[in-house]
C-alpha cells in the first residue's frame, strides 16, 4: 500500500508546476522497517522545499539539515547501540512530517552481483523446511527491482520486509544465510540491501567515470557511447519486426514435427533497447541500482559475480573488481569491508594437467585481489559446484563462509575465517615446497587417500600430475619423477578440479593457485581464444542475415534450396569453430 501511495504521488506531481512538487520526501529505502547501522552517525537524505530546514528525530536524538537551492538535503543522526525494539523516526520540515515505523538499529550490509547472488531461497527444495521456520523479525531485507538508467539515479523502488516464512522464499539465498549467521552469532538485528541482476559483468555495476580511468574498460565505455550515438529507435524497431517474423515462421514450420526434426529452436528475439538503457552495458546498472544506495551507512558489502567476466578478451578481473570496489568506497565516502565469493567448480571435470582455462584464471585473479585491495575477503567454494549447472543449489555454504570473514574481521571473533591461501614456494631436493596461510591448526586431506590436483612443470613448461604430501602444519611438498628440476606448481587449475582435497583444520578448501606467471593459461588460437570468439560471432551474424533472406523466398524454389544448403554448410562451420565434432 505504501508503494502504491508513493507511485500515485509521483504521477500527480508530474502535472504540477516545477516549484510545487518540492515536497518533503525520502528515497524508498528510508521507510518503515528499515535498519540503521549501529554505533555510527547514520546518513539520512531526501528532498524538501528549497532552503527549508529539515529535522530528524530518533530515539531521543535529533539532527538538522538545510535543503539547498534544488531542495536536496542530507543529515546524520547518531544511532547508538544495537536495538531490536522498533522505534519511530520522524522527519519534519515546516508543517510536514514523515513518520517511519518500526526502525531498528543493528548491522547493515549490501549484497550485489549477478545470478548466484540473485538466486532465491525458493529455488532449492531442500530449504523448504528451513523456510517454514524462518521467523526472524530482526533480520530484514530490502529487495531492489531490476531497472536501468542512462544517468545516476537518487532513488530506487522497493521496500523493507521482515524475515518470515512468507517473505524468505524471495530472499537472495546467499545473502540470507550470510545475514542469518551474523544475526544468530551476534544476537542483534541484521539487514541486507539486495541489488543484483543475473548474467551481468562487473563493469555494468561500476560508474563510467571510474571505468574511464582504466585503459581496458575505457574502450568499453567508448564503444558504448559510439553505439548510443548511432542508435536509431525506428531502425531498431524495424529490424526487430523482421527478426520477430522470421522467428514466428521458424516456430510455425516446427509445429507438429518431432524433436529430432525440429532440432534446436531459436529463442524469441528481445525488443530493442537504447544502449544506455541496456542492462549489462558499462555503468548502466551502477546508475540505476548502485548509485541510489551510495552513502547508506553500513558495515560492508558482499559480492557474488564473475561468471560474466570469465571469457576470452576480458579485462583482467584483478583490475576490474578492485576498480569497482574503489569506486563504491569513494561514492560512500567509507572504506567499508568487501567480501566476495570465488567462482564454484563448474562443467565436466578435466582429466589432463596443463589445462588452459578462463574459469580457473578468473578464480586465481580473485585470489590476487586479497593481496592488492585492503579490507577484502574471499569465500572459496570449489567444493560445492555442479557439473551441469552454473547455479549451485548449495547457497548455505558460500553464505556462511562469507560470514566467517565478517565475524572475524568486523566483529572480532577468534576463528579461522579463510581457506588456505598460497603464500610462497621454494625448490627443495628436486621437489617444490609450497607454504600456505590460513591453515588453522594445520593442513589436512579431506577424505581418504592422497592429495590430488597438484600439477608440476619444469623449465620446458610441460605439465604433469604431481605427487603431493603434507610436510608440515602449513606446507605441502610437490614432486614428480618426470620433473627433475621443478619450476612451477599449480593446484586445482581447472573449471572443475574434481578430487581437489587440500583443506585446513576447519575443512575449508584451499584456493586455486599457481606459482608461475607464464603465458600458457589463455589459448592464443582456436575456439576459446579472443579471435576465435570474434570469428564465431561474425559467422553467426552471417547466418542470421541469410536466414532473414531465406524467410522471404518462395519455399521449394531453386534459389531457396541453394541458400538453405549454404546456411547448413555455414552451421557446420560454426559448430567446428566452437570445437564441436
Amino acid at each position: 500500500m505504501k508503494m502504491l501511495i508513493r507511485s500515485l504521488f509521483a504521477v500527480i506531481c508530474l502535472g504540477l508546476p516545477a516549484g510545487a512538487w518540492a515536497q518533503l520526501s525520502l528515497p524508498h529505502f528510508f521507510s518503515d522497517y528499515m535498519v540503521l547501522q549501529r554505533e555510527r552517525a547514520a546518513a539520512i537524505w531526501g528532498k524538501a522545499e528549497p532552503e527549508a530546514e529539515v529535522t530528524i528525530a530518533f530515539k531521543g536524538k535529533t539532527a538538522t539539515a538545510k535543503a539547498d537551492a534544488k531542495g536536496k538535503w542530507r543529515a546524520e543522526i547518531e544511532t547508538g547501540a544495537a536495538d531490536a525494539q522498533g522505534a519511530e523516526m520522524k522527519v519534519t520540515s515546516g508543517d510536514k512530517t514523515l513518520t517511519l515505523a518500526d526502525v531498528l538499529v543493528g548491522e547493515v550490509w549490501l549484497a550485489s552481483g549477478q545470478s548466484n547472488m540473485y538466486f532465491t531461497m525458493n529455488r532449492v527444495p531442500a530449504y523448504e523446511e528451513l523456510m517454514s521456520k524462518a521467523d526472524y523479525p530482526a533480520l530484514r531485507m530490502f529487495n531492489a527491482p531490476l531497472v536501468t538508467a542512462e544517468e545516476p539515479q537518487e532513488d530506487i523502488e522497493g521496500e523493507w520486509s521482515l524475515c518470515s516464512p512468507e517473505t524468505v522464499p524471495g530472499y537472495s539465498a546467499v545473502a540470507f544465510f550470510f545475514a542469518l549467521k551474523l544475526h544468530q552469532d551476534l544476537g542483534i538485528p541484521v539487514a541486507v540491501l539486495k541489488t543484483c541482476w543475473g548474467g551481468k559483468p562487473v563493469e555494468t555495476f561500476t560508474s563510467r567515470e571510474a571505468l574511464n580511468t582504466l585503459p581496458g574498460t575505457k574502450l568499453m565505455v567508448d564503444k558504448l557511447m559510439q553505439e548510443a550515438a548511432a542508435y536509431d529507435q525506428a531502425t531498431a524497431d524495424a529490424q526487430y519486426e523482421k527478426q520477430l517474423e522470421t522467428w514466428k515462421a521458424t516456430m510455425a514450420a516446427a509445429k507438429g514435427k518431432s524433436a529430432e526434426q525440429r532440432k534446436r529452436l531459436p529463442k524469441k528475439p528481445a525488443a530493442p533497447k537504447p544502449p544506455l538503457l541496456t542492462e549489462g552495458k558499462p555503468g548502466v546498472l551502477f546508475n540505476a541500482m548502485i548509485n541510489p544506495f551510495a552513502g547508506y551507512t553500513m558495515r560492508g558489502a558482499i559480492w557474488y559475480q564473475g561468471e560474466g567476466n570469465a571469457k576470452a578478451g576480458a579485462v583482467p578481473y584483478d583490475q576490474t573488481l578492485p576498480l569497482m570496489i574503489r569506486d563504491w568506497r569513494e561514492r560512500w565516502g567509507d572504506d567499508f569491508s568487501f567480501y566476495f565469493v570465488q567462482l564454484a567448480n563448474y562443467r565436466a571435470p578435466s582429466t589432463e594437467p596443463g589445462t588452459q582455462d578462463y574459469w580457473a584464471l578468473l578464480q586465481d585473479r580473485m585470489r590476487h585481489i586479497l593481496e592488492t585491495t585492503p579490507k577484502t575477503g574471499m569465500a572459496v567454494i570449489n567444493d560445492v559446484g555442479e557439473v551441469a549447472d552454473i547455479h549451485p543449489k548449495d547457497k548455505m555454504t558460500p553464505g556462511y563462509r562469507l560470514a566467517r570473514w565478517a565475524l572475524a574481521k568486523d566483529y572480532g571473533r577468534d576463528l579461522v575465517y579463510s581457506s588456505p591461501l598460497y603464500k610462497s614456494s621454494e625448490v627443495k631436493d628436486g621437489a617444490m615446497k609450497i607454504t600456505f596461510d590460513h591453515v588453522g591448526t594445520g593442513l589436512a586431506v579431506r577424505g581418504d587417500g592422497d592429495l590430488k590436483r597438484f600439477e608440476i612443470a619444469g623449465a620446458d613448461r610441460v605439465w604433469h600430475w604431481a605427487d603431493a604430501k603434507i610436510e608440515s602444519k602449513d606446507s605441502v611438498l610437490v614432486s614428480s619423477p618426470k620433473v627433475k628440476q621443478p619450476a612451477a606448481v599449480r593446484y586445482a587449475w581447472a573449471s572443475n578440479p574434481e578430487g581437489a582435497n587440500l583443506v585446513n583444520s576447519e575443512d575449508l578448501p584451499a584456493s586455486v593457485f599457481r606459482t608461475d606467471d607464464w603465458d600458457d593459461v589463455e589459448p592464443k588460437e582456436g575456439p576459446a581464444s579472443a579471435k576465435g570468439q570474434e570469428d564465431r560471432r561474425a559467422k553467426a551474424a552471417e547466418i542470421r542475415e541469410l536466414n532473414e533472406k531465406l524467410s522471404k523466398m518462395e519455399k521449394g524454389s531453386a534459389e531457396f534450396l541453394a541458400l538453405r544448403k549454404k546456411i547448413q554448410a555455414l552451421l557446420v562451420e560454426l559448430k567446428a569453430m566452437a570445437g564441436g565434432k
